[in-house]
């Protein structure tokens, strides 16, 4: 039997203002984080009935706790959707939100869905990285993964090596140029449009509600991270200020087949192009994305030079910097995280690649005549994601429309 597959298309993203672990979520529920981005994606988009949810699909690294029991499922009960929208959990580290699009996106080019909900959460102030985790103590001691793998940190430092033309000076000032572009982005009000307010309660202050990231650090300086300790190696190249922190936060979006976009009134935000995942070294996790984009590209029938903006995961600046490097593009160029990154903003592991998504769709709203963009990052154990997308305000796409 012939089947034609279908355009997928990002309808929408939401997200929760991202916290400092043990800051202003300490004692909100992993679950709840997520439940209120359901519930706000259902909110802003009143034309599509609940019942047309085919899918949700969450994502979280440590699936234990408010993060476990299939959160995929529970979630969309809590969140008040119909008994009938099935669910389920994802995990693939960093890229869990990302993964969950492409799954669930791959179910509508394939006729399985019509409509889904995708998205991650992560809290890591209740849950750090590798929380009960049991690694089968052969993979280290077969030397199938080099133990430095296990840590993240020490992975940067390794990328640090293998590309030593990026020094600790040239990650310092990447670091704050995104701490910058982040404040600058709130300042014109381009990020808060992505944000959902959430009611945040402590035993001690009361209730109160999160309204913007708690993580970034507007003012910092090049001067300022130069005088940080390198806890990863003595005398090394990877700090607390030019990498992502430790966070709490959620997202999720809305993906849709186009003919049931256009039929449920729903917005067009981006057209899925293509995807990858490939693996890596995992004690260089961070060259991932160079590899996962290489093949976005050839699947896609695209080159670098076609990508008109790119939303790049800032787990550590160097992991950037090495991106950047490989294909030619300048360490300040504009097309770049122009909201600025996850050294600013933080980086809530498995909720992250929804976040990369929202940006990108602003980004292709102001500016029409950008038609392809990416979102890319690097996951851990030493694997790389990429998206490619189209944007459907370009004059290109719209008349291929018409």
């Amino acid at each position: 039997m012939a089947r034609q597959l279908r355009e997928v298309v990002f309808v929408d993203g939401v997200r929760t203002p991202f916290g400092k672990a043990k800051g202003q979520y300490a004692e909100t529920r992993a679950d709840d984080l997520v439940i209120k981005c359901i519930r706000e994606l259902m909110r802003r988009n009143p034309d599509l009935p609940p019942e047309r949810v085919d899918e949700v699909a969450i994502a979280a690294t440590t699936q234990i706790g408010d993060q476990g029991l299939t959160i995929g499922r529970t979630a969309a009960l809590l969140a008040g959707l119909p008994r009938s929208v099935p669910g389920y959990a994802i995990d693939r580290m960093c890229a869990g939100a990302m993964t969950a699009v492409t799954t669930t996106a791959s179910g509508i080019a394939f006729g399985a869905y019509d409509v889904v909900i995708a998205g991650g959460v992560e809290h890591m102030g209740r849950h750090p990285m590798g929380e009960q985790v049991d690694p089968n103590p052969r993979i280290v001691a077969e030397k199938i993964v080099d133990p430095e793998a296990l840590s993240m940190g020490n992975t940067a430092e390794n990328l640090h090596d293998r590309y030593p033309t990026i020094t600790k000076d040239r990650a310092d000032a990447y670091a704050v140029r995104s701490q910058q572009k982040t404040a600058q982005a709130y300042a014109d009000g381009r990020i808060q449009p992505d944000l959902v307010p959430v009611a945040t309660r402590s035993a001690e202050a009361g209730w109160g509600l999160a309204t913007t990231d708690e993580p970034p650090r507007p003012g910092t300086t090049v001067e300022d991270l130069a005088a940080l300790k390198t806890p990863f190696r003595p005398h090394g190249r990877v700090t607390a200020g030019n990498s992502a922190g430790i966070n709490d936060g959620a997202t999720a979006a809305l993906l849709a087949d186009e003919e049931t976009a256009r039929e449920l009134g729903l917005p067009v935000k981006m057209r899925l192009v293509s995807y990858s995942f490939t693996g890596v070294e995992p004690e260089v996790m961070g060259a991932g994305p160079i590899p996962a984009t290489e093949k976005a590209l050839s699947q896609a029938g695209l080159t670098i030079d076609d990508i008109g903006a790119f939303e790049v995961n800032e787990a550590f600046a160097v992991q950037v910097l090495a991106f950047l490097e490989h294909f030619g593009i300048a360490d300040d160029d504009p097309r770049v995280n122009p909201f600025g990154g996850a050294i600013a903003m933080g980086h809530p592991l498995a909720s992250s690649g929804v976040r990369l998504m929202n940006q990108l769709a602003a980004t292709f709203a102001e500016h029409p005549e950008i038609r392809y963009g990416v979102t890319t990052m690097c996951i851990g154990i030493g694997m790389g994601g990429t998206v490619i997308w189209e944007n459907p305000h370009h004059s290109a796409t719209q008349d291929e429309v018409a």
